[in-house]
């Protein structure tokens, strides 16, 4: 893995994928380890768009690495408000931090963006585009729970504007899966994805739904999506399809006991809090998963050569990660 962006899953091999995770798995093992690898650094946190978990992750791996961070802050209270151009914040910020982390309501902002700088760019969500740093941990999560070969996933809700789907959907691609696309037909993925899904995987296993009741038996993984209000053009749209795609306990009676059900969150009404407590729930463990995967990922991104081990020393056993 070498000192590139990483704006999209589509740039990921399985290579890749197992790289970074089986690092995060070692940090998970052994925080201390790598307390102090990246004393000194610097990681700039740009979001044009409100953010809990993916911020203050990135945040929290960057600190546990020994370094620290420099944040833009508010839209409002940065030179954004002045008319700034992006492509100048980001060139700005690349004079202060070691690496970027981006987000922006703009889908094709973070391509964009990583043409004017030299640091590491991270995609940190692009509009209705690509996550993909919330790609790598939700697939952390599903290897924990489920595996990653062998594996029949369901992905629901929003599978339009939901750029979590598309990001997770290209990287399952990496791996023997059968994927399961439910939600209204309003919110069907894009055709463009559904093109590439199959052209990457041959067609072979994805399948588009309107119900989960005939494939929830099936299913070893159930990833659950919010309808995104603030996506939606037109609020009579958002009306039409809101609540429309929500699970309870009485939802997983039909279910495999050994279903794990995932939520990149923050989620509203579509899973019960009852199903919090069931073996069932990974959500919260999805979300902490997010340290130690992205402590991972700047770590590899940051290290010298790009493939340094959990206890600093050179690992040469490490992928590539390709534009």
């Amino acid at each position: 893995m070498r000192h590139d962006h990483l704006i999209t899953s589509k740039q990921l091999s399985r290579a890749d994928i197992e790289t970074v995770l089986d690092h995060a798995a070692d940090i998970a093992a052994d925080p201390s380890a790598v307390a102090d690898r990246h004393a000194g650094t610097l990681l700039g946190l740009l979001f044009f768009e409100p953010s809990t978990r993916t911020k203050m992750s990135f945040e929290t791996a960057m600190k546990r690495l020994g370094g620290d961070v420099v944040d833009m802050g508010s839209i409002e209270s940065s030179s954004v408000k002045k008319g700034e151009t992006l492509a100048d914040t980001v060139r700005v910020i690349e004079g202060y931090a070691d690496a970027i982390v981006l987000r922006h309501p703009k889908q094709g902002s973070a391509t964009m963006a990583s043409e004017f700088v030299d640091v590491p760019l991270l995609n940190a969500g692009d509009g209705a585009g690509h996550h993909p740093t919330q790609t790598l941990l939700d697939l952390y999560t599903i290897r924990e729970n489920a595996g990653l070969d062998d594996l029949t996933i369901g992905i629901m809700g929003d599978l339009k504007y939901g750029r979590t789907v598309h990001s997770l959907a290209h990287a399952l691609t990496n791996f023997d899966t059968r994927q399961h696309f439910v939600s209204p037909e309003s919110l069907r993925l894009p055709r463009e994805v559904v093109y590439d899904l199959h052209q990457q995987q041959d067609g072979t296993g994805i399948r588009e739904h309107e119900s989960l009741e005939d494939i929830l038996p099936s299913l070893d993984v159930l990833y659950v999506t919010r309808i995104q209000r603030e996506r939606f053009p037109d609020e009579n749209e958002y009306q039409t399809v809101a609540g429309e795609y929500q699970i309870d306990v009485e939802t997983l009676e039909a279910a495999s006991d050994d279903l794990t059900v995932m939520h990149p969150l923050p989620r509203v009404d579509e899973i019960a809090p009852e199903i919090d407590q069931t073996d069932h729930a990974a959500y919260f463990e999805q979300a902490h998963n997010g340290v130690p995967v992205r402590m991972a990922l700047l770590d590899l991104l940051l290290s010298d050569d790009g493939t340094a081990g959990p206890d600093g020393t050179d690992d040469t056993s490490g992928g590539d990660l390709d534009e």
